[in-house]
């Protein structure tokens, strides 16, 4: 009956939305609608809005598309736009006639501000902005959601570093992202692995490479690294009987001057793994092969297994005190902590770690689930609102206010995003930057599409600096 092209954007949105054009006032003109989280327990780093744009804004939409979406709409039982659609392709060469602003990608922003705007710039078109709110919503939602935590974690980490190591170089690979098996599909893993990368060096999502050359101008310089690594698949292998013989084989294939690899070594006994293989029989060659081992427990409790372990590796192997006064293991012996890994959890671990007089350099965390699907759009309370609409000429101010739930009243007005004369960053009405008390702020708020043309290309390097990178 008709083909299924994933990247029609008419198709890209929520049923309901398809009934919406002769749903508002008559002598409708301009729709503004806006983006924010409204709460949640983490600041906002805001992403992914430009590779939303590159990869679904930038292609016009075409009459395949018109006629493909009529179809699967109207045989869904739903009326269609059919005049709508077809007037964009005309007047427009199917290129959206919208405005979308938005804070800098990586900005760091307060929770319940306008981070992203969109109205549209053809009075023809009132009905679009709401219509591509599904699809937006999304595309901001998610990575940025990541992007949040992971610059919580990285919160928790420098200070902890801060406190108990003589540097913070260290920072940026401090957590590695495990998440991309245990996304729920590819796309989701190049968003939600990229979100990550604004805030670290590290990751073992090669999809998430491919996205930062594709869509944040990494295409020359490589956006992340990792190191070679066991699974229990290449040491259970060897046998249980053979598993000093498997370690063995990673030292021989990894070792070597300034080299790092890691060795999943609970696969029986993690105790006699570290007392008696690594810390025993193959102790000498660990000490001599020039590079780092990074021992990775992967099942018990987090918390007591990652503090139990470092006692052991350090009475097999000694320590130094460092210049804040912490035990660090000798640089060729470390620990990788992925499993169980939350943004609640990680500062657990690193309280007990450090409770035991361990620097927190002497570890380093891997995230899966935590970090990529343990979030929804709930986790910040993330909504888009009209806020604005614009009959016969007349801008009118638009919100909702259920008595019921207080906490989803919407803003009023076209908005925007300043900072004060305190330094604060909060919204306000647009109107209001041309008050005496705002006479030299400006908004915030960047255009970044306007009718089919991407006005800001950011790399990620750029994104990183603004987190201060």
């Amino acid at each position: 009956m008709y083909t299924s092209n994933f990247k029609n954007l008419i198709l890209n949105s929520d049923s309901y939305k398809t009934s919406h054009w002769v749903q508002y006032p008559k002598g409708s003109e301009y729709m503004s609608s806006y983006v924010e989280a409204r709460g949640g327990d983490y600041d906002v780093v805001f992403f992914g809005l430009q590779a939303f744009i590159k990869e679904y804004l930038s292609r016009p939409i075409t009459q395949q598309d018109i006629d493909e979406a009529e179809l699967v709409i109207k045989a869904h039982g739903l009326p269609f736009n059919r005049s709508g659609w077809q007037r964009l392709l005309e007047k427009h060469s199917g290129y959206l006639p919208v405005c979308i602003e938005a804070v800098p990608e990586g900005s760091i922003v307060l929770v319940s501000n306008v981070v992203c705007q969109i109205v549209n710039t053809d009075p023809e078109f009132y009905w679009l902005p709401s219509y591509l709110e599904t699809a937006l919503l999304r595309a901001i939602w998610y990575p940025s959601t990541v992007a949040s935590i992971s610059y919580y974690c990285k919160g928790i980490i420098r200070k902890a570093l801060e406190k108990s190591a003589d540097n913070t170089d260290s920072l940026p690979f401090r957590l590695h992202d495990f998440g991309a098996r245990g996304a729920s599909s590819f796309e989701s893993v190049a968003l939600g692995s990229l979100a990550n990368l604004v805030n670290f060096s590290g990751t073992d999502s090669m999809t998430a490479l491919v996205a930062a050359s594709r869509w944040y101008g990494m295409d020359k310089d490589m956006a992340a690294f990792s190191i070679p690594a066991a699974e229990h698949s290449t040491m259970t292998a060897w046998g249980r009987e053979g598993e000093t013989a498997a370690f063995a084989n990673m030292i021989e294939q990894f070792g070597g001057k300034d080299k790092a690899f890691s060795v999943v070594s609970d696969s029986y006994d993690l105790w006699n793994a570290i007392d008696n293989i690594w810390g025993d029989a193959l102790k000498e060659a660990v000490k001599n092969m020039g590079g780092t081992l990074v021992i990775r427990p992967d099942s018990g409790e987090p918390i007591k297994v990652v503090r139990e372990a470092l006692e052991r590796l350090a009475v097999k192997f000694g320590t130094t005190i460092n210049s804040k006064g912490y035990k660090v293991l000798p640089d060729y012996v470390r620990l990788i902590q992925g499993d169980g890994i939350s943004a609640q959890s990680l500062g657990k671990i690193i309280n007990a770690v450090m409770e035991a007089g361990f620097s927190a350099e002497n570890i380093t965390f891997g995230m899966g689930g935590g970090l990529l699907q343990q979030v929804n759009r709930d986790t910040m309370s993330w909504a888009m609102k009209a806020s604005a609409i614009c009959i016969n000429g007349d801008w009118q101010d638009i919100y909702k206010d259920p008595v019921t739930s207080h906490s989803k009243r919407s803003k009023k007005g076209r908005l925007a995003l300043i900072k004060d004369s305190k330094g604060q960053v909060r919204t306000v009405k647009t109107e209001q930057l041309k008050a005496d008390t705002h006479a030299n702020s400006e908004s915030l708020l960047r255009k970044v599409y306007v009718d089919g043309k991407l006005m800001v290309d950011d790399s990620l390097t750029v994104i990183r600096e603004r987190t201060g990178w």
